[in-house]
């Protein structure tokens, strides 16, 4: 994938890099619409923006046409990103099928991509791919596929984001497995590392992960530290209006909160029938059919 050729771009592509993956992730909607009809990358990242703020059908709008395109790497990025949404809305057997395309789409890459900061090349896409695929399998009850996938996605030398995301998702293995404390032993170096990195989406995410390893050790002492963590990112989400965030923080506030229980859950009713009215048809199929999305 070649870099954007004019300073004014780069400067658009920076800052969208910002918001996706650093310090900034509150953007004005004049960026977020000026960077759809920009370079590739730089729509990519509006794509990643629209799905992080619970607007799919915008962001699918893009990603279904980067994933149709020439180059395999924006392709199988788009097709990663668009399998995430499709995910986050309960959908992990479409996903599974957009994350095995993306991974097809990296073998026919090759090498040829130079190495990016973020993982917006070859291998970052594969191990999205991988994570995409093992996560996928994990929502199917498939925990030995989702196993052997995650340790795919980082064998070699992973970036950041694909070690933060590894830790995610290896936690959530566990989780499921019913083995917390090996969950909370991947999910705290992500969340140490997101946070060093100053990725404050990912930041988010990754204390919402330990908190849940947390919370299912048992200890109070853990249990209430997964309550701080927990209720700080959920306000950080909502304040940022990171919709695909909010409400699954809402959902395990309300598990670690009872006296609030019912006004976290209400809020998540409002939260999700908000998301799904700015959801594509498919994305709402997915949502509807879903036993992991509660509406």
């Amino acid at each position: 994938m070649t870099d954007i050729g004019t300073g004014l771009a780069e400067t658009g592509e920076q800052r969208l890099r910002r918001a996706a993956f650093g310090d900034a992730p509150a953007i004005g909607e004049r960026e977020l619409a000026a960077a759809v009809s920009a370079h590739p990358r730089t729509r990519l990242l509006a794509a990643v923006l629209f799905g992080a703020r619970g607007r799919y059908a915008a962001a699918a709008a893009i990603l279904d046409q980067l994933s149709r395109g020439p180059d395999p790497v924006t392709a199988a990025l788009a097709g990663v990103t668009l399998a995430a949404h499709r995910r986050q809305l309960g959908g992990h057997a479409r996903a599974r099928e957009l994350d095995g395309a993306a991974l097809l789409r990296t073998e026919a890459a090759g090498e040829r991509d130079r190495a990016d900061p973020d993982g917006l090349d070859v291998s970052g896409a594969r191990a999205d791919a991988l994570l995409g695929l093992a996560a996928d399998n994990l929502g199917l009850g498939r925990l030995a596929v989702a196993r052997r996938l995650a340790a795919m996605a980082v064998a070699g030398r992973p970036g950041w984001r694909t070690k933060v995301r590894a830790g995610w998702v290896r936690a959530e293995i566990e989780l499921l497995a019913g083995d917390a404390a090996v969950a909370v032993r991947y999910a705290e170096p992500a969340a140490e590392l997101a946070a060093s990195r100053a990725a404050v989406r990912h930041a988010i995410k990754s204390d919402l992960v330990l908190g849940a390893a947390l919370a299912g050790c048992g200890s109070p002492a853990k249990r209430s530290r997964a309550a701080g963590l927990v209720g700080a990112a959920l306000a950080e989400a909502e304040k940022l209006e990171l919709w695909s965030l909010a409400w699954p923080a809402g959902l395990l506030a309300a598990e670690l909160d009872e006296a609030a229980a019912e006004r976290h859950r209400s809020r998540v009713t409002r939260q999700l029938h908000a998301v799904l009215r700015q959801a594509d048809v498919e994305g709402r199929r997915l949502a509807r059919a879903s036993p992991w999305v509660p509406i």
